[in-house]
């Protein structure tokens, strides 16, 4: 897309500061559905980030800088970023990317942000995800952290999409089962809602956990005395699945006091 150099900090104001973004290049792009991309970007070597947050990423010449936020899927240890991105026709971002190729540049602002972690959790427990589409991505990196296997007796991850091709479940899964730590301790509940698959749900998130389906899938009970639930993804998931989990007793932290409910919509 242009010449600047990986990890490049751009000249910032009058004052001469750095700019608050490295200029990174894409290492992969990758289609595995028409609606949806996984792609990698090198990582600054300073660049922090605790599994849960999201990042800021830009596309666009000169100063006319289109930014958007994308959860970051991969490894707190990483030597790369990785992030999933759907494909919106006829999006400014979507537009700018879909011209991209592995080496171009992108831009990615040096600060993380986010609330969706562990530490807004009490410890303890059966940790639920759950997740619609693309918000599955920070929990990918959740599940891959050392200390969420430390903090839970084990992890549920629920993923609803819409076709097979969009499940992230096979791939927790088998990275789970390199884990010593994750062994035994994994259960993954795919949902698709448009297609059929064999051992896949079939109904929206939120319909699965009133008619008492996931948490028969799951083989757990979902209840504020042993869970704690993340939930990441479409506006309708997260009002229907946040009513349902107060319904049963869990609470949100407050005020730096853990609780057993956390949430973040990505529209």
């Amino acid at each position: 897309m242009n010449d600047l150099a990986h990890g490049m900090l751009l000249p910032g104001g009058r004052n001469g500061f750095a700019a608050p973004f490295t200029v990174e290049r894409l290492v992969s792009i990758v289609r595995p559905a028409p609606t949806l991309v996984h792609f990698e970007t090198t990582r600054p070597p300073d660049f922090r980030f605790t599994p849960g947050h999201y990042a800021r990423l830009g596309l666009g010449p000169g100063d006319d800088i289109v930014w958007r936020p994308f959860s970051i899927a991969s490894p707190v240890a990483g030597e790369r970023l990785a992030f999933q991105l759907t494909r919106v026709p006829g999006g400014t971002f979507n537009g700018l990317f879909e011209a991209l190729a592995p080496g171009d540049a992108i831009r990615l602002d040096r600060r993380a942000f986010g609330f969706l972690t562990l530490a807004q959790l009490a410890p303890g427990g059966t940790l639920w995800l759950i997740a619609t589409g693309t918000g599955f991505a920070p929990f990918l990196s959740i599940v891959a952290d050392p200390a969420t296997w430390m903090r839970h007796d084990r992890v549920i991850v629920v993923h609803s999409v819409r076709q097979a091709a969009e499940l992230a479940t096979p791939g927790v899964v088998a990275a789970a089962r390199t884990r010593a730590d994750a062994q035994g301790r994994l259960e993954a509940v795919p949902v698709v809602t448009r297609e059929s698959l064999a051992g896949a749900l079939h109904a929206r998130i939120g319909e699965l956990a009133r008619s008492g389906a996931l948490e028969e899938a799951a083989g757990c009970r979902l209840e504020a005395g042993g869970s704690r639930v993340m939930l990441c993804g479409n506006p309708e998931m997260i009002r229907d699945m946040r009513a349902f989990a107060r319904e049963r007793g869990f609470e949100p932290g407050r005020r730096g006091v853990p609780g057993t409910l956390a949430t973040e919509g990505y529209w």
